[in-house]
């Protein structure tokens, strides 16, 4: 190791890689932690694709200026956070979505059995317009900026089951209408087709009731109880790239979701 990566400095190899500090952050971050950000920062510009392999962690090490446990401790916390994959004996590889994949990992309504219900979707429109205030609000962006709005019903056993409506910044998702119809996982199309990696989600819960639209989407009379799950999806990189507002009937479903 360098004798700055000794000290918890930052290598000029690293620095050039990171993301500016806020004024108000403390100076010291552990080591490993700046090489997290600065790889992700290289997989966010994309340097590395989905499905493509990472230099080994000698060649990591070299670049960046710190030892390989330094790397190999950052690429264990990529791994826990699902941004890369590492398989016994061939490397290191950015996390590609599948469809499947990216629906078990996000996709939290199952059967009271506890078996996986598998979603698919339709009634989907797709158009163009203005952000409206909450959902500037909830993306940290101006109240001039251009939106999608997808509004589409998701299925179980072919019965309804949510209404969802889905807003993304026009900037990160240029002609976006042009891939009508959707893929069922829109996360596996954002992945491949705009290079954005969601990572995580931030949800908010609570207990409404049923609607007219809902009455006429999911077919359940007004004021049936619904859940309602709001949710922002970020990308490798921490940026806001989705707004998500689902409207549930669980009167055959439960939210299911596991924290460690």
């Amino acid at each position: 190791m360098t004798p700055m990566a000794a000290s918890g400095a930052l290598p000029s190899a690293l620095a050039s890689n990171s993301p500016p500090k806020m004024d108000s952050a403390p100076q010291y971050r552990p080591l490993y932690s700046q090489v997290y950000e600065a790889l992700i920062k290289r997989i966010a510009n994309g340097e590395w694709k989905a499905g493509q392999s990472l230099p080994s962690e000698q060649a990591l090490a070299a670049q960046l200026g710190v030892s390989q446990g330094t790397v190999r401790k950052a690429l264990d916390a990529l791994a826990l956070d699902k941004v890369i994959d590492r398989r016994q004996g061939k490397g290191t590889f950015v996390a590609e979505l599948t469809q499947e994949r990216s629906l078990f990992r996000f996709f939290r309504l199952t059967r009271a059995d506890e078996q996986r219900a598998v979603p698919t979707s339709g009634d989907e429109s797709i158009r163009r317009r203005k952000i409206r205030s909450p959902e500037a609000r909830a993306l940290a962006l101006p109240e001039t900026a251009e939106v999608f709005e997808i509004v589409r019903t998701r299925f179980v056993d072919e019965q309804p089951i949510a209404v969802e409506r889905i807003v993304l910044p026009e900037s990160v998702f240029p002609r976006l209408d042009a891939h009508s119809p959707l893929p069922n996982a829109l996360y596996a199309l954002y992945q491949r087709e705009y290079g954005i990696n969601i990572v995580s989600t931030h949800e908010k819960l609570r207990a409404d009731l049923a609607r007219r639209d809902d009455e006429r989407r999911l077919g359940v009379p007004l004021g049936t109880p619904l859940l309602q799950v709001e949710r922002v999806a970020y990308s490798v990189d921490g940026k806001r790239v989705e707004w998500r507002l689902s409207r549930c009937d669980t009167s055959h479903l439960v939210y299911d979701i596991t924290l460690t």
